[in-house]
């Protein structure tokens, strides 16, 4: 495994950091100051932030499916059940929407997914045992020449020749 999970603080100024969906996450649901700090530093243009579709669509994911239970339209667990078999539940729920112009607003490159990215990412896959998004941003970080990462997640970790940072105030998952 790389070293231990540095924080935001040791992140060099004016870096480029590619940002997984948990960072984004903690932010939008107000469970890391550190996390909503780091991304206002990054709107501020202290580091060049690049993610991707695929983490977006992700993020938007896991958003809708805790809009619909802060409205209490679902219970937990199930929710993704739920709301499959009640559509008219799902047109219901909008404010997970705006993340999708939020993200580019706050300065953040979102590169496109490809099928070439979906190919290469078996080889990452297999090389570091990552699940798929996993892999899908590792690929993609490569291909972009970036080495730092945003994320809460320790499976990145074993990927060799990138650095990890992560928040403080957030347990490691």
């Amino acid at each position: 495994m790389s070293p231990a999970f540095m924080t935001f603080k040791e992140l060099e100024a004016g870096a480029d950091v590619f940002i997984d969906a948990n960072i984004f996450i903690y932010h939008f649901l107000d469970m890391s100051a550190d996390c909503s700090d780091f991304l206002a530093l990054l709107e501020e243009g202290g580091y060049r932030g690049l993610t991707s579709v695929n983490v977006l669509a992700e993020v938007l994911h896991r958003m809708m499916m805790m809009e619909a239970r802060t409205k209490d339209l679902v219970k937990s667990p199930g929710t993704l059940k739920q709301l499959n078999k009640k559509p008219d539940l799902i047109r219901r729920l909008v404010k997970y929407s705006t993340i999708a112009q939020v993200v580019p607003d706050m300065g953040i490159s979102i590169l496109p997914l490809t099928p070439e990215h979906l190919l290469a990412s078996q080889a990452v896959r297999s090389q570091y045992g990552l699940l798929i998004n996993d892999s899908l941003i590792v690929t993609m970080m490569k291909e972009s020449g970036v080495i730092n990462l945003a994320t809460n997640d320790e499976a990145f970790r074993r990927v060799e020749g990138i650095r990890v940072y992560g928040p403080a105030d957030v347990k490691r998952k």
